[in-house]
Protein backbone atom coordinates (compact mmCIF):
# COMPACT_ATOMS: atom_id res chain seq x y z
CA UNK A 1 0.00 0.00 0.00
CA UNK A 2 1.10 3.56 -0.67
CA UNK A 3 0.48 6.17 2.00
CA UNK A 4 -0.20 9.74 0.90
CA UNK A 5 -0.60 12.67 3.23
CA UNK A 6 -2.47 15.51 1.51
CA UNK A 7 0.08 17.94 0.04
CA UNK A 8 2.89 15.54 1.05
CA UNK A 9 4.90 13.49 -1.50
CA UNK A 10 4.39 9.77 -1.91
CA UNK A 11 5.54 7.42 0.83
CA UNK A 12 5.69 3.71 0.15
CA UNK A 13 6.10 0.47 2.03
CA UNK A 14 4.67 -3.00 2.24
CA UNK A 15 4.45 -4.78 5.50
CA UNK A 16 3.94 -8.44 6.29
CA UNK A 17 0.29 -9.06 7.12
CA UNK A 18 0.22 -11.15 10.27
CA UNK A 19 -3.09 -10.74 12.02
CA UNK A 20 -6.81 -11.47 11.63
CA UNK A 21 -9.01 -8.45 12.25
CA UNK A 22 -12.61 -8.42 13.41
CA UNK A 23 -15.42 -6.70 11.57
CA UNK A 24 -19.05 -6.21 12.36
CA UNK A 25 -21.85 -3.77 13.05
CA UNK A 26 -23.67 -2.56 16.07
CA UNK A 27 -27.32 -3.25 16.84
CA UNK A 28 -28.48 -0.40 14.63
CA UNK A 29 -26.43 -1.52 11.68
CA UNK A 30 -23.86 1.22 12.10
CA UNK A 31 -20.17 0.30 11.98
CA UNK A 32 -19.16 -1.36 15.20
CA UNK A 33 -17.14 0.81 17.52
CA UNK A 34 -16.24 0.02 21.07
CA UNK A 35 -15.02 2.18 23.88
CA UNK A 36 -11.68 0.36 23.70
CA UNK A 37 -11.04 1.40 20.10
CA UNK A 38 -9.24 4.73 20.16
CA UNK A 39 -8.27 6.77 17.14
CA UNK A 40 -4.81 6.48 15.69
CA UNK A 41 -3.99 10.02 16.77
CA UNK A 42 -4.59 9.10 20.41
CA UNK A 43 -3.01 5.67 20.63
CA UNK A 44 -0.03 6.61 18.48
CA UNK A 45 0.80 9.52 20.79
CA UNK A 46 0.59 7.32 23.88
CA UNK A 47 2.57 4.51 22.26
CA UNK A 48 5.31 6.89 21.09
CA UNK A 49 5.64 8.20 24.65
CA UNK A 50 6.16 4.66 25.92
CA UNK A 51 8.74 3.92 23.23
CA UNK A 52 10.53 7.20 23.97
CA UNK A 53 10.77 6.29 27.65
CA UNK A 54 12.13 2.78 27.02
CA UNK A 55 14.51 4.02 24.30
CA UNK A 56 15.91 6.61 26.70
CA UNK A 57 16.25 4.05 29.47
CA UNK A 58 17.98 1.51 27.21
CA UNK A 59 20.43 4.08 25.82
CA UNK A 60 21.37 5.42 29.26
CA UNK A 61 21.79 1.90 30.63
CA UNK A 62 23.89 0.78 27.63
CA UNK A 63 26.21 3.77 27.93
CA UNK A 64 26.54 3.22 31.69
CA UNK A 65 27.21 -0.51 31.13
CA UNK A 66 29.89 0.29 28.55
CA UNK A 67 31.45 2.80 30.96
CA UNK A 68 31.58 0.29 33.83
CA UNK A 69 32.85 -2.52 31.58
CA UNK A 70 35.66 -0.32 30.28
CA UNK A 71 36.65 1.79 33.31
CA UNK A 72 35.02 0.25 36.36
CA UNK A 73 34.15 2.87 38.98
CA UNK A 74 37.04 5.18 38.10
CA UNK A 75 36.30 8.57 36.59
CA UNK A 76 38.72 9.03 33.67
CA UNK A 77 38.85 12.14 31.55
CA UNK A 78 39.01 12.59 27.79
CA UNK A 79 41.16 15.16 26.03
CA UNK A 80 39.91 17.67 23.44
CA UNK A 81 42.71 19.60 21.79
CA UNK A 82 44.73 19.39 24.99
CA UNK A 83 41.79 20.30 27.22
CA UNK A 84 40.25 17.85 29.66
CA UNK A 85 36.61 16.79 29.52
CA UNK A 86 34.75 14.35 31.69
CA UNK A 87 33.37 11.17 30.20
CA UNK A 88 30.08 12.12 31.83
CA UNK A 89 29.63 15.10 29.53
CA UNK A 90 30.71 13.04 26.50
CA UNK A 91 28.19 10.36 27.49
CA UNK A 92 25.45 12.98 27.56
CA UNK A 93 26.41 14.07 24.03
CA UNK A 94 26.33 10.47 22.79
CA UNK A 95 22.95 9.78 24.42
CA UNK A 96 21.41 13.00 23.10
CA UNK A 97 22.69 12.34 19.56
CA UNK A 98 21.46 8.73 19.68
CA UNK A 99 17.97 9.68 20.85
CA UNK A 100 17.78 12.46 18.27
CA UNK A 101 18.73 10.05 15.50
CA UNK A 102 15.96 7.63 16.51
CA UNK A 103 13.48 10.50 16.28
CA UNK A 104 14.80 11.86 12.98
CA UNK A 105 14.65 8.36 11.43
CA UNK A 106 10.95 8.12 12.43
CA UNK A 107 11.51 4.87 14.32
CA UNK A 108 8.39 5.66 16.38
CA UNK A 109 6.15 6.51 13.44
CA UNK A 110 2.69 4.91 13.75
CA UNK A 111 3.10 3.48 10.23
CA UNK A 112 6.26 1.65 11.32
CA UNK A 113 5.80 0.53 14.92
CA UNK A 114 4.66 -3.06 15.27
CA UNK A 115 5.79 -3.88 11.71
CA UNK A 116 8.80 -5.99 12.67
CA UNK A 117 11.60 -5.82 10.10
CA UNK A 118 10.96 -2.25 8.96
CA UNK A 119 10.98 -0.92 12.51
CA UNK A 120 14.08 -2.91 13.48
CA UNK A 121 15.98 -1.80 10.36
CA UNK A 122 15.31 1.84 11.12
CA UNK A 123 16.53 1.40 14.70
CA UNK A 124 19.74 -0.36 13.62
CA UNK A 125 20.47 2.00 10.70
CA UNK A 126 19.93 5.16 12.74
CA UNK A 127 22.06 3.83 15.61
CA UNK A 128 24.93 2.82 13.31
CA UNK A 129 24.75 6.17 11.49
CA UNK A 130 24.86 8.05 14.79
CA UNK A 131 28.03 6.32 15.95
CA UNK A 132 29.61 6.68 12.53
CA UNK A 133 29.01 10.44 12.50
CA UNK A 134 30.13 10.78 16.13
CA UNK A 135 33.34 8.89 15.34
CA UNK A 136 34.05 11.31 12.48
CA UNK A 137 33.22 14.30 14.67
CA UNK A 138 35.52 13.05 17.45
CA UNK A 139 38.38 12.59 14.99
CA UNK A 140 37.89 16.03 13.42
CA UNK A 141 37.55 17.64 16.85
CA UNK A 142 40.58 15.83 18.27
CA UNK A 143 38.49 14.23 21.01
CA UNK A 144 40.65 11.56 22.62
CA UNK A 145 37.96 9.06 23.56
CA UNK A 146 38.55 5.47 24.68
CA UNK A 147 37.62 3.27 21.71
CA UNK A 148 36.60 0.37 23.93
CA UNK A 149 34.00 2.47 25.73
CA UNK A 150 32.73 3.98 22.49
CA UNK A 151 32.50 0.65 20.62
CA UNK A 152 30.93 -1.26 23.52
CA UNK A 153 28.00 1.14 23.86
CA UNK A 154 26.75 0.51 20.31
CA UNK A 155 26.19 -3.29 20.38
CA UNK A 156 24.85 -3.20 23.93
CA UNK A 157 22.44 -0.44 22.98
CA UNK A 158 21.29 -2.05 19.73
CA UNK A 159 20.57 -5.34 21.46
CA UNK A 160 18.67 -3.51 24.18
CA UNK A 161 16.71 -1.35 21.72
CA UNK A 162 15.76 -4.29 19.53
CA UNK A 163 14.81 -6.35 22.56
CA UNK A 164 12.60 -3.61 23.99
CA UNK A 165 10.98 -2.95 20.59
CA UNK A 166 10.32 -6.67 20.21
CA UNK A 167 8.64 -6.83 23.62
CA UNK A 168 6.55 -3.76 22.84
CA UNK A 169 5.59 -5.27 19.47
CA UNK A 170 4.41 -8.47 21.18
CA UNK A 171 2.35 -6.38 23.56
CA UNK A 172 0.92 -4.27 20.71
CA UNK A 173 -0.10 -7.31 18.66
CA UNK A 174 -1.81 -8.78 21.70
CA UNK A 175 -3.69 -5.52 22.23
CA UNK A 176 -4.77 -5.45 18.60
CA UNK A 177 -6.33 -8.89 18.99
CA UNK A 178 -8.85 -7.12 21.23
CA UNK A 179 -9.37 -4.24 18.78
CA UNK A 180 -7.10 -1.88 20.70
CA UNK A 181 -4.47 0.36 19.08
CA UNK A 182 -6.00 0.15 15.59
CA UNK A 183 -6.22 2.70 12.81
CA UNK A 184 -9.86 3.13 11.76
CA UNK A 185 -10.04 2.71 8.00
CA UNK A 186 -12.53 3.36 5.19
CA UNK A 187 -11.93 1.33 2.00
CA UNK A 188 -12.94 2.96 -1.29
CA UNK A 189 -13.32 1.54 -4.80
CA UNK A 190 -15.13 -1.00 -6.94
CA UNK A 191 -16.82 -3.90 -5.17
CA UNK A 192 -14.26 -6.54 -6.25
CA UNK A 193 -11.29 -4.36 -5.32
CA UNK A 194 -12.78 -3.45 -1.94
CA UNK A 195 -13.46 -7.11 -1.17
CA UNK A 196 -9.89 -8.05 -2.11
CA UNK A 197 -8.26 -5.38 0.07
CA UNK A 198 -10.51 -5.97 3.08
CA UNK A 199 -10.03 -9.73 2.81
CA UNK A 200 -6.23 -9.31 2.74
CA UNK A 201 -6.38 -7.12 5.84
CA UNK A 202 -8.73 -9.55 7.57
CA UNK A 203 -6.59 -12.60 6.85
CA UNK A 204 -3.07 -11.35 7.39
CA UNK A 205 -2.92 -7.78 8.56
CA UNK A 206 -0.12 -6.47 10.70
CA UNK A 207 -0.91 -3.05 9.24
CA UNK A 208 -3.30 -2.52 12.17
CA UNK A 209 -6.36 -1.39 10.24
CA UNK A 210 -9.87 -1.78 11.62
CA UNK A 211 -12.08 -1.39 8.56
CA UNK A 212 -15.22 0.36 9.81
CA UNK A 213 -16.84 0.98 6.45
CA UNK A 214 -16.60 0.93 2.67
CA UNK A 215 -17.43 3.41 -0.08
CA UNK A 216 -18.42 1.49 -3.21
CA UNK A 217 -19.36 2.75 -6.63
CA UNK A 218 -22.87 1.76 -7.81
CA UNK A 219 -23.39 -0.66 -4.92
CA UNK A 220 -26.48 -2.85 -5.12
CA UNK A 221 -26.34 -3.85 -1.44
CA UNK A 222 -25.57 -2.05 1.81
CA UNK A 223 -22.79 -4.43 2.87
CA UNK A 224 -19.59 -5.94 1.49
CA UNK A 225 -19.11 -9.63 2.24
CA UNK A 226 -15.51 -10.49 3.13
CA UNK A 227 -15.96 -13.96 4.56
CA UNK A 228 -18.50 -16.60 5.42
CA UNK A 229 -20.07 -14.52 8.17
CA UNK A 230 -18.14 -11.24 8.19
CA UNK A 231 -19.36 -8.11 6.45
CA UNK A 232 -18.38 -4.47 6.19
CA UNK A 233 -21.14 -1.84 5.88
CA UNK A 234 -21.24 0.39 2.80
CA UNK A 235 -21.42 3.91 4.23
CA UNK A 236 -21.11 6.05 1.07
CA UNK A 237 -20.62 6.15 -2.67
CA UNK A 238 -17.50 7.61 -4.26
CA UNK A 239 -18.88 11.15 -4.07
CA UNK A 240 -19.33 11.15 -0.30
CA UNK A 241 -16.01 9.60 0.80
CA UNK A 242 -14.60 12.63 2.62
CA UNK A 243 -17.89 13.31 4.42
CA UNK A 244 -18.15 9.65 5.50
CA UNK A 245 -14.54 9.71 6.71
CA UNK A 246 -15.30 12.76 8.86
CA UNK A 247 -18.57 11.29 10.16
CA UNK A 248 -16.97 7.98 11.15
CA UNK A 249 -13.79 9.57 12.52
CA UNK A 250 -11.53 7.37 10.41
CA UNK A 251 -7.75 7.71 10.44
CA UNK A 252 -7.11 6.26 6.98
CA UNK A 253 -8.91 6.21 3.64
CA UNK A 254 -7.71 3.28 1.52
CA UNK A 255 -8.33 3.57 -2.22
CA UNK A 256 -8.56 0.04 -3.63
CA UNK A 257 -7.62 -0.58 -7.24
CA UNK A 258 -8.55 2.04 -9.85
CA UNK A 259 -11.96 3.57 -9.05
CA UNK A 260 -14.01 5.48 -11.59
CA UNK A 261 -12.36 8.82 -12.22
CA UNK A 262 -8.82 7.45 -11.85
CA UNK A 263 -6.11 9.94 -10.94
CA UNK A 264 -8.54 12.87 -10.94
CA UNK A 265 -10.67 11.15 -8.28
CA UNK A 266 -7.60 10.51 -6.11
CA UNK A 267 -6.40 14.11 -6.54
CA UNK A 268 -9.81 15.53 -5.61
CA UNK A 269 -10.09 13.17 -2.64
CA UNK A 270 -6.70 14.36 -1.40
CA UNK A 271 -7.91 17.97 -1.64
CA UNK A 272 -11.09 17.11 0.27
CA UNK A 273 -9.03 15.50 3.06
CA UNK A 274 -6.80 18.56 3.44
CA UNK A 275 -6.87 20.04 6.90
CA UNK A 276 -7.74 16.72 8.50
CA UNK A 277 -5.49 14.15 10.15
CA UNK A 278 -6.78 11.44 7.80
CA UNK A 279 -4.20 9.63 5.68
CA UNK A 280 -4.80 8.63 2.09
CA UNK A 281 -3.52 5.16 1.14
CA UNK A 282 -3.39 3.61 -2.33
CA UNK A 283 -3.71 -0.19 -2.40
CA UNK A 284 -2.15 -1.78 -5.48
CA UNK A 285 -2.74 -5.31 -6.71
CA UNK A 286 0.96 -5.97 -7.21
CA UNK A 287 0.33 -9.58 -6.23
CA UNK A 288 3.21 -11.34 -4.45
CA UNK A 289 5.64 -8.46 -4.98
CA UNK A 290 7.41 -7.51 -1.76
CA UNK A 291 8.43 -4.04 -0.64
CA UNK A 292 12.18 -4.34 -1.41
CA UNK A 293 11.34 -4.74 -5.11
CA UNK A 294 9.06 -1.70 -5.23
CA UNK A 295 10.45 1.81 -5.71
CA UNK A 296 8.85 5.13 -6.59
CA UNK A 297 10.34 7.14 -9.42
CA UNK A 298 8.47 10.45 -9.78
CA UNK A 299 8.79 12.10 -13.22
CA UNK A 300 7.42 15.66 -13.37
CA UNK A 301 4.61 14.88 -10.96
CA UNK A 302 3.94 11.41 -12.39
CA UNK A 303 4.52 8.80 -9.65
CA UNK A 304 5.93 5.78 -11.45
CA UNK A 305 6.10 2.49 -9.55
CA UNK A 306 9.32 0.69 -10.43
CA UNK A 307 9.19 -3.07 -9.82
CA UNK A 308 12.60 -4.76 -9.89
CA UNK A 309 12.94 -7.94 -11.93
CA UNK A 310 14.09 -10.87 -9.74
CA UNK A 311 17.81 -11.68 -9.98
CA UNK A 312 19.04 -15.23 -9.45
CA UNK A 313 22.78 -14.53 -9.61
CA UNK A 314 25.04 -11.88 -8.17
CA UNK A 315 26.49 -10.53 -4.96
CA UNK A 316 23.61 -11.16 -2.60
CA UNK A 317 23.58 -14.84 -3.61
CA UNK A 318 27.28 -15.01 -2.70
CA UNK A 319 26.46 -13.51 0.70
CA UNK A 320 23.62 -16.01 1.12
CA UNK A 321 26.03 -18.88 0.44
CA UNK A 322 28.56 -17.45 2.91
CA UNK A 323 25.86 -17.25 5.59
CA UNK A 324 24.77 -20.81 4.82
CA UNK A 325 28.28 -22.24 5.09
CA UNK A 326 29.18 -20.37 8.28
CA UNK A 327 25.90 -20.96 10.13
CA UNK A 328 25.52 -24.63 9.15
CA UNK A 329 29.15 -25.37 10.04
CA UNK A 330 28.78 -23.82 13.48
CA UNK A 331 25.43 -25.58 14.01
CA UNK A 332 26.89 -28.99 13.14
CA UNK A 333 29.60 -28.57 15.76
CA UNK A 334 27.31 -27.14 18.46
CA UNK A 335 24.55 -29.72 17.87
CA UNK A 336 26.85 -32.74 17.60
CA UNK A 337 25.91 -34.14 21.07
CA UNK A 338 22.20 -33.80 20.21
CA UNK A 339 22.71 -35.48 16.83
CA UNK A 340 24.47 -38.41 18.51
CA UNK A 341 21.70 -38.72 21.13
CA UNK A 342 18.99 -38.73 18.45
CA UNK A 343 20.90 -41.39 16.50
CA UNK A 344 21.08 -43.63 19.57
CA UNK A 345 17.34 -43.16 20.24
CA UNK A 346 16.46 -44.13 16.66
CA UNK A 347 18.65 -47.21 16.80
CA UNK A 348 17.08 -48.38 20.06
CA UNK A 349 13.53 -47.70 18.88
CA UNK A 350 13.36 -49.71 15.65
CA UNK A 351 15.59 -51.76 13.33
CA UNK A 352 17.20 -50.03 10.38
CA UNK A 353 19.74 -47.30 9.62
CA UNK A 354 19.86 -44.07 11.59
CA UNK A 355 19.85 -41.86 8.51
CA UNK A 356 17.33 -41.83 5.69
CA UNK A 357 18.73 -40.95 2.27
CA UNK A 358 16.60 -39.86 -0.65
CA UNK A 359 17.14 -38.19 -4.00
CA UNK A 360 15.65 -34.69 -4.24
CA UNK A 361 15.69 -32.03 -6.94
CA UNK A 362 17.72 -28.91 -6.26
CA UNK A 363 18.61 -25.72 -8.07
CA UNK A 364 18.15 -25.77 -11.86
CA UNK A 365 16.83 -29.33 -11.71
CA UNK A 366 20.05 -30.91 -10.42
CA UNK A 367 19.53 -34.03 -8.30
CA UNK A 368 21.20 -34.38 -4.91
CA UNK A 369 20.93 -36.82 -2.02
CA UNK A 370 19.19 -35.43 1.04
CA UNK A 371 19.91 -36.68 4.58
CA UNK A 372 17.30 -36.97 7.33
CA UNK A 373 16.98 -38.89 10.55
CA UNK A 374 14.88 -41.97 9.88
CA UNK A 375 11.41 -41.41 11.32
CA UNK A 376 9.64 -44.33 9.64
CA UNK A 377 9.97 -48.09 9.56
CA UNK A 378 12.63 -49.52 7.30
CA UNK A 379 10.07 -50.67 4.69
CA UNK A 380 8.40 -47.24 4.38
CA UNK A 381 9.17 -46.78 0.68
CA UNK A 382 7.82 -50.24 -0.21
CA UNK A 383 4.65 -49.62 1.83
CA UNK A 384 3.87 -46.34 0.07
CA UNK A 385 1.87 -47.81 -2.81
CA UNK A 386 -0.61 -49.51 -0.47
CA UNK A 387 -1.30 -46.20 1.33
CA UNK A 388 -1.98 -43.96 -1.69
CA UNK A 389 -5.74 -44.20 -1.20
CA UNK A 390 -5.35 -42.66 2.29
CA UNK A 391 -3.54 -39.56 1.05
CA UNK A 392 -4.85 -36.41 2.79
CA UNK A 393 -2.70 -33.89 0.94
CA UNK A 394 -3.68 -31.98 -2.20
CA UNK A 395 -1.84 -31.65 -5.48
CA UNK A 396 1.39 -33.61 -5.85
CA UNK A 397 2.07 -34.01 -2.13
CA UNK A 398 1.55 -37.19 -0.11
CA UNK A 399 0.68 -36.78 3.57
CA UNK A 400 -1.25 -38.84 6.12
CA UNK A 401 -1.90 -37.25 9.49
CA UNK A 402 -1.59 -40.60 11.30
CA UNK A 403 0.85 -42.41 9.00
CA UNK A 404 1.22 -46.01 10.25
CA UNK A 405 4.81 -46.12 9.00
CA UNK A 406 6.03 -43.51 11.51
CA UNK A 407 7.91 -44.94 14.51
CA UNK A 408 7.52 -43.86 18.14
CA UNK A 409 10.76 -41.89 18.01
CA UNK A 410 9.75 -40.59 14.58
CA UNK A 411 6.60 -38.96 15.92
CA UNK A 412 8.65 -36.85 18.32
CA UNK A 413 11.27 -36.05 15.69
CA UNK A 414 8.65 -34.96 13.16
CA UNK A 415 6.70 -32.88 15.64
CA UNK A 416 9.72 -30.71 16.40
CA UNK A 417 11.37 -31.10 12.94
CA UNK A 418 14.41 -32.75 14.54
CA UNK A 419 14.46 -35.28 11.70
CA UNK A 420 15.57 -32.42 9.42
CA UNK A 421 18.78 -31.64 11.33
CA UNK A 422 21.10 -33.83 9.16
CA UNK A 423 20.22 -31.51 6.27
CA UNK A 424 22.64 -29.06 7.86
CA UNK A 425 25.27 -31.16 6.09
CA UNK A 426 23.45 -30.64 2.77
CA UNK A 427 23.54 -26.92 3.50
CA UNK A 428 27.22 -26.98 4.43
CA UNK A 429 28.30 -28.73 1.20
CA UNK A 430 26.13 -26.47 -0.94
CA UNK A 431 23.25 -28.70 -2.06
CA UNK A 432 20.74 -26.70 -0.01
CA UNK A 433 20.35 -23.35 1.71
CA UNK A 434 19.26 -22.55 5.24
CA UNK A 435 16.17 -20.84 3.83
CA UNK A 436 14.46 -21.65 0.55
CA UNK A 437 11.61 -23.55 -1.11
CA UNK A 438 10.70 -27.05 0.05
CA UNK A 439 13.05 -29.66 -1.54
CA UNK A 440 10.82 -31.63 -3.99
CA UNK A 441 10.91 -35.25 -5.09
CA UNK A 442 11.61 -36.09 -8.73
CA UNK A 443 8.05 -37.39 -9.22
CA UNK A 444 6.68 -34.08 -7.94
CA UNK A 445 8.82 -32.06 -10.37
CA UNK A 446 7.66 -34.23 -13.27
CA UNK A 447 4.09 -33.20 -12.47
CA UNK A 448 4.83 -29.45 -12.21
CA UNK A 449 3.00 -26.95 -14.36
CA UNK A 450 5.41 -24.73 -16.31
CA UNK A 451 5.34 -21.78 -13.89
CA UNK A 452 5.95 -24.02 -10.85
CA UNK A 453 9.44 -24.83 -12.18
CA UNK A 454 10.42 -21.36 -10.94
CA UNK A 455 10.74 -22.99 -7.50
CA UNK A 456 13.96 -24.52 -8.81
CA UNK A 457 15.61 -21.17 -9.63
CA UNK A 458 17.30 -21.15 -6.21
CA UNK A 459 18.45 -23.84 -3.80
CA UNK A 460 15.84 -25.59 -1.64
CA UNK A 461 15.90 -24.73 2.04
CA UNK A 462 16.15 -26.41 5.41
CA UNK A 463 13.33 -24.05 6.36
CA UNK A 464 11.25 -21.55 4.46
CA UNK A 465 7.91 -19.84 4.06
CA UNK A 466 6.15 -23.22 4.11
CA UNK A 467 7.79 -24.10 7.45
CA UNK A 468 6.56 -21.00 9.24
CA UNK A 469 3.10 -20.85 7.66
CA UNK A 470 1.55 -24.20 8.51
CA UNK A 471 3.79 -26.91 7.00
CA UNK A 472 1.67 -29.97 6.22
CA UNK A 473 -1.57 -28.05 6.84
CA UNK A 474 -0.92 -26.01 3.68
CA UNK A 475 -2.69 -26.87 0.45
CA UNK A 476 -0.60 -27.61 -2.63
CA UNK A 477 -1.60 -24.28 -4.20
CA UNK A 478 -0.68 -22.31 -1.08
CA UNK A 479 2.63 -24.14 -0.75
CA UNK A 480 3.50 -23.28 -4.35
CA UNK A 481 2.45 -19.66 -3.91
CA UNK A 482 4.62 -19.23 -0.81
CA UNK A 483 7.63 -20.83 -2.48
CA UNK A 484 7.31 -18.67 -5.61
CA UNK A 485 6.87 -15.58 -3.45
CA UNK A 486 10.10 -16.41 -1.63
CA UNK A 487 12.04 -17.17 -4.83
CA UNK A 488 11.23 -13.75 -6.29
CA UNK A 489 11.40 -11.61 -3.15
CA UNK A 490 13.97 -13.14 -0.81
CA UNK A 491 16.52 -11.04 1.06
CA UNK A 492 19.12 -11.72 3.74
CA UNK A 493 17.06 -9.76 6.25
CA UNK A 494 14.02 -11.80 5.30
CA UNK A 495 16.03 -15.02 5.73
CA UNK A 496 17.00 -14.01 9.26
CA UNK A 497 13.35 -13.29 10.06
CA UNK A 498 12.26 -16.69 8.71
CA UNK A 499 14.95 -18.44 10.76
CA UNK A 500 13.78 -16.61 13.88
CA UNK A 501 10.16 -17.53 13.13
CA UNK A 502 11.26 -21.14 12.60
CA UNK A 503 12.60 -21.31 16.15
CA UNK A 504 9.25 -20.00 17.40
CA UNK A 505 7.34 -22.57 15.32
CA UNK A 506 9.47 -25.42 16.67
CA UNK A 507 8.46 -24.53 20.23
CA UNK A 508 4.77 -24.42 19.24
CA UNK A 509 4.51 -26.94 16.37
CA UNK A 510 1.73 -26.46 13.80
CA UNK A 511 1.04 -28.80 10.88
CA UNK A 512 3.83 -31.22 11.81
CA UNK A 513 3.02 -34.87 11.11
Amino acid sequence: MTVIKPRIPFLSGRTPLTRRLRFGTGPSGAPRTTGSVSSERTWARHYRARLRFTDTTVILVSIAAAFLARFGFDAPVAHIDGQSASYGSISVVIAAAWLSALSVAHTRDSRVVGMGVTEYKRVVNSSALTFGLLAIAFVVGNVDIARGYFVLALPIGIVGLLGSRWLWRKWLIKQRMFDHYLSRALVVGGLDDVQYVVRQIRQKSGAAYNVVGAAVENAETNRVSVGNTEQVPIVADLVGVAAAASRLGVDTVIVAGQPHGGSQFIRNLGWELEGTATELVLASRLTDVAGPRIHFRPVEGLPLIHVEIPQFEGGKHVLKRALDAAASGIALVVLLPLLIAIGIAIKLDSPGPVLFRQDRVGRNGATFRIFKFRSMVQSAEQDLASLQSLNEASGLLFKIRHDPRVTRAGRVLRKYSLDELPQLWNVFIGDMSLVGPRPPLRREVQGYENYVHRRLYIKPGLTGMWQVNGRSDLSWEESVRLDLYYVENWSLTGDLVIMWRTFKVLTHPVGAY
